[in-house]
This record gives C-alpha cells, sequence and structure tokens, in this order.
C-alpha cells in the first residue's frame, strides 16, 4: 500500500453535502460520478493532496443507504492506494484479511476496486485502490 487515496464518507444528500464540504475546505468539488453496480453516486473533493469522497445511495439496496439506516452518515471507508490490486489483494488474504470481492471491479474516479471486510480490520471497512492506466 503506497497511501491514503481517499476517506469515504456517506451522506444523505448529496447536494447538501456537496455544499456543506465546500464552505468547509473552501474548495469546490471537483467530479461528480455514478457508479451503477453499487447503486450509488459520488463527489470528490481534493484538498492539498487528500481527498474526501462522498457517497449517496441512488437505490434502498444501496451498501450505503443500508449503511446510512444502521449507523447513520459518517465515514463509511478508508481507502489505500496500490500499485497491483491483484497482488495486493493476494497479500491481504494469504496474511488472513477477509476481501469483499474475488476479483477487482471498477470503481469512481477511473479505479480497479476491492473492499476489506471489516470484520478482520478491527471494523473499519478498507478499501483497496488502484488507477486505471489510460492508454
Amino acid at each position: 500500500m503506497n497511501h491514503i487515496e481517499h476517506i469515504g464518507i456517506a451522506v444523505k444528500n448529496l447536494d447538501e453535502a456537496n455544499g456543506l464540504y465546500a464552505k468547509l475546505l473552501g474548495v469546490d468539488h471537483y467530479k461528480t460520478e455514478e457508479v451503477e453496480s453499487e447503486f450509488v453516486m459520488t463527489s470528490f473533493f481534493k484538498k492539498g493532496v487528500n481527498k474526501i469522497e462522498l457517497l449517496a445511495a441512488t437505490h434502498p439496496d444501496s451498501a450505503i443507504h443500508k449503511f446510512i439506516e444502521k449507523k447513520g452518515e459518517g465515514i463509511h471507508h478508508i481507502a489505500f492506494d496500490v500499485d497491483d490490486i491483484e497482488l495486493e489483494m493476494k497479500r491481504l488474504k494469504d496474511n488472513g484479511f477477509i476481501l469483499l470481492n474475488e476479483k477487482p471491479k471498477r470503481g469512481a474516479d477511473n479505479k480497479l476496486i476491492c473492499f476489506v471486510h471489516p470484520k478482520s480490520t478491527n471494523g473499519v471497512l478498507v478499501e483497496l485502490c488502484q488507477s486505471i492506466k489510460v492508454e
């Protein structure tokens, strides 16, 4: 793992949260993107080298909707940048971590992603992110 790629925050209303975080961080979001496979709309902020991803459910079956129903709005996950997601997934699995994905999948912000189950990380949902190289 190279560094923290972003912190994911679950929100009920993306427009309201965009306004709040724009005021908080002093910058506007730079990208909004729907991830249909996850039933989520995302919005990204960058302040210096740090990134925040806001996540709002687009369907009741969304993991974000279920998270908010159970825990309320707040920090959902921490994402780490990796060079080779498949190698990192194998390393973690070999070390006893429980992966929520057998194979990497396409996520927001031009990334391949995989989640590590919070049961194996002291209650923290961890996301691995590898940038997809644009040819």
